[in-house]
């Protein structure tokens, strides 16, 4: 598809985008922006040294409502729902019957029996697919998709708490990390979540989809950058934060992706529990690396070890945060300790590559 196809998806931001002369591409069937006038380096500096907001309407809201609800999302989630107190969130991995990983998510306790799960774009209908029809067999269970309803903005960066909190009278910085709260942001009833997806501070605010453009406009005169696709990609890789489709898909299991923390399989009856106990010693690792040589890694690329292929790279860029080249993969067992060295085949090319810890950066604390 073309940015111009009709068949595209667009948010209810689009026509704010497209006036501000964002560049658009297609992303999970969706028209969206991959960057602003001022270009993917200067949104990436503005999150890191200022704040910047992303349009993540195109993400699914789904709700989970009954008596029923969270021990069924419990059945079919790695996330420990029951565990999750009133107005928490947990950040999980939905593993499919096998242990595949269908999607990577944020599952919020809005009360003792209303859920709010937020989704992937580009893996929304097959959460869809996963979840809905199980939920359909339980009379406990109302299922509402909020995504055209309601709309999201992620306002990220050092500044973004102190300046939603001008817009916010709660204040918004009462809100703590993977806590969701009611709040009137300039003006406008929304839900705010201390969530994001660029290693800062900040929040993903979900306004009523007729209300979103007036809060970019607010948050835009506080001084928050608009800031596309690009961007959030380059500050995601620098937190090593993974993204489904290239550093994880649903032939990789928790285990090997490096998300056993993140991965509840004790719940009597979950959907994958089975599985991923008889497969929690698979045999490849998940590493972050910096290249020693001079060459971006990139997807699909090949990790060679004494001539001999052991591994792929599943992302890769030039961090300008920290003036190198980086890159997560998965790698042969053995091979994933700091400091290990191999090399990655950059066009027929080898060139040496070293394990470094994840994250490659962290927001410095006060």
């Amino acid at each position: 598809m073309s940015p111009d196809d009709p068949a595209l998806k667009k948010t209810p931001l689009h026509i704010t985008h497209v006036a501000a002369g964002a560049r658009m591409v297609e992303f999970g069937g969706w028209d969206m922006p991959v960057q602003y006038s001022d270009g993917i380096l200067a949104e990436v500096r503005a999150v890191r040294e200022n704040a910047g907001m992303f349009d993540v309407s195109h993400m699914a809201r789904l709700q989970f409502v009954g008596p029923e609800a969270v021990s069924f999302l419990d059945r079919m989630l790695a996330a420990d729902v029951a565990g999750l107190r009133q107005g928490r969130a947990r950040y999980h991995v939905i593993c499919n019957a096998q242990g595949g990983i269908i999607d990577d998510a944020i599952v919020y306790r809005i009360t003792d029996d209303q859920c709010l799960l937020v989704a992937n774009a580009g893996n929304a209908d097959a959460v869809r697919d996963f979840l809905i029809p199980a939920a359909q067999q339980n009379g406990g269970v109302f299922f509402s998709d909020l995504s055209e309803d309601v709309a999201m903005i992620a306002v990220q960066g050092p500044n973004a708490v102190e300046i939603v909190d001008r817009l916010c009278p709660l204040p918004a910085s009462s809100v703590r990390p993977f806590r969701v709260r009611r709040a009137e942001v300039a003006g406008i009833p929304s839900r705010i979540a201390r969530t994001g997806y660029t290693g800062e501070d900040g929040f993903e605010i979900m306004p009523p989809a007729d209300r979103v453009a007036d809060l970019w406009k607010a948050l835009a005169a506080e001084g928050v950058a608009p800031s596309g696709l690009g961007a959030r990609d380059v500050l995601r890789l620098e937190a090593g934060l993974m993204l489904h489709g290239n550093d994880m898909t649903v032939d990789n299991n928790p285990y090997e992706a490096g998300l056993e923390r993140f991965t509840h399989i004790e719940t009597p009856g979950y959907i994958a529990g089975d599985a991923l106990a008889a497969i929690r010693d698979a045999g490849t690792d998940r590493v972050g690396f910096r290249m020693v040589g001079r060459g971006i890694p990139r997807h699909g690329l090949s990790v060679i070890k004494d001539e001999n292929e052991v591994g792929i790279v599943t992302s890769g860029t030039h961090s300008p945060t920290l003036d190198a080249n980086i890159g997560m993969g998965y790698v042969d067992r053995g091979l994933s300790d700091e400091g290990t060295r191999f090399e990655i085949d950059v066009r027929g090319r080898l060139v040496e590559a070293e394990v470094v810890p994840l994250p490659f950066y962290s927001r410095p604390r006060n």
